[in-house]
């Protein structure tokens, strides 16, 4: 993985990570292209949040939310 995508990611971290909604990021891909992905709660947590990141796509999962087992 780009060094490149890493401090991306860590841009958007500093962005979105403790929103209320937010539960995670990752580094993925979006289709054979290295994307970021938030993943929120519900689709109400996923309004206002970037689309693109240095350059790179950013795509939102609804994850529901995660608990410790």
């Amino acid at each position: 993985m780009s060094g490149d995508v890493k401090k991306a990611q860590a841009e958007l971290n500093a962005k979105v990570l403790g929103r209320d909604g937010v539960t995670g990021t990752a580094i993925g891909l979006d289709g054979d292209k290295p994307c970021l992905k938030i993943y929120v709660r519900d689709a109400k947590s996923a309004r206002g949040l970037p689309k693109r990141i240095a350059g790179f796509r950013v795509v939102t999962e609804v994850t529901g939310e995660f608990r410790r087992l």
